[in-house]
């Protein structure tokens, strides 16, 4: 037995719902195992369908496999490792890129896959804290991680994946998920905005590897307000406008704008919100989401990154959302984390 299959079978021994993944070069990651779920287990009314992070390329998977930290970058491959400082600086493109050099089934962790944690977290109770306050969480300044990058005012920036405690894990507890509050914010695939228009790749389609995520990639469709994917463009396609509110025809002078994200609006002639938005983490499902913030431009292509970062205070959390820069941003605060699916 390697010392890496020693490790799996001890992971796997005290958090049966953590697993270490291997890639095509035989190298671990830590990932969390996430059941399929219906969307009616998340949000209050929902339909009896699957969530559509499970539905990969017309085909329903029982699980999907999420990073359990935030990623490092070792030879140009994604690797969800405990006590590391979480790779930044890296552009969607190459974020996009160093989770597909790990082979078959391994993605950047997409929208449709964040949704359904972030649901999972609103259903069950539970709000995960973090690093969202120089490396501490701004309601609870006693939680602290382990610093690895000081910012030149000598405060805490990033810390190392999974140092703070488990109230910084989506459930609670040492099995979970940790940091997507805070810390560094994470690009996510499948979904973009484009002069505004809200554009996704259908179901987790996005999870497959090497999915065109292009601008110009055929595979974007626009929503309509009773939930049917469109060409882009078309007549009456779902638009985020500034100020921030869902239309479907924009009025306002294209540009930046932001809301509280549970105290996101619509127009008039959108009667009811297409359960699509909701499952998607792209209109709020309930309250009492706090004060995560939704931040859009509508001025062109504008890929989605997730979370917050170590200074975005009461704005971070598992429902906030920057819709408003280009797939070429770059950052010491914004990274990533792989996904995986079992790919035929």
């Amino acid at each position: 037995m390697s010392n890496f299959d020693a490790i799996k079978l001890s992971v796997e021994a005290s958090m049966p719902n953590n697993t270490v993944l291997f890639d095509d070069k035989g190298m671990p990651s830590i990932m969390v195992k996430i059941p399929k779920f219906k969307i009616s287990d998340v949000i209050v009314g929902g339909s009896e369908t699957t969530h559509p992070a499970f539905i990969v390329d017309g085909v329903e998977k029982d699980f999907i496999y999420i990073s359990k930290y935030q990623n490092t970058v070792i030879d140009d491959r994604a690797y969800s490792l405990p006590m590391q400082d979480p790779r930044t600086s890296v552009n969607f493109d190459q974020a996009k890129q160093f989770c597909e050099n790990k082979g078959k089934g391994w993605h950047l962790m997409t929208n449709a896959e964040w949704a359904a944690i972030a649901l999972w977290c609103l259903k069950n109770g539970y709000m995960p804290r973090g690093n969202n306050n120089f490396g501490a969480d701004h309601s609870a300044a006693h939680e602290r991680g382990v610093a690895t990058l000081i910012g030149s005012d000598g405060r805490t920036n990033r810390v190392a994946t999974g140092s703070g405690p488990v109230t910084w894990a989506h459930n609670g507890d040492s099995s979970g998920i940790y940091d997507l509050n805070g810390n560094v914010s994470e690009w996510v695939g499948g979904f973009r905005l484009n002069a505004g228009e809200i554009q996704v790749i259908p179901n987790n389609d996005a999870a497959v590897t090497g999915t065109n995520q292009t601008s110009t990639s055929p595979l974007w469709k626009g929503i309509t307000k009773t939930g049917n994917l469109v060409a882009p463009g078309s007549s009456g396609s779902l638009k985020f406008d500034n100020p921030l509110k869902l239309v479907e025809t924009i009025t306002g002078t294209p540009g930046a704008a932001s809301s509280v994200f549970q105290n996101l609006t619509k127009s008039d002639t959108i009667e009811t919100i297409p359960e699509i938005l909701k499952a998607l983490g792209l209109y709020p499902a309930g309250a009492d989401l706090g004060g995560d913030q939704i931040y859009i431009d509508s001025t062109s292509e504008r890929l989605a990154y997730r979370g917050g970062n170590w200074a975005t205070a009461a704005n971070a959390g598992v429902f906030c959302l920057y819709a408003n820069n280009p797939r070429s941003s770059s950052s010491t605060g914004i990274g990533f984390r792989a996904a995986f699916v079992d790919l035929p």
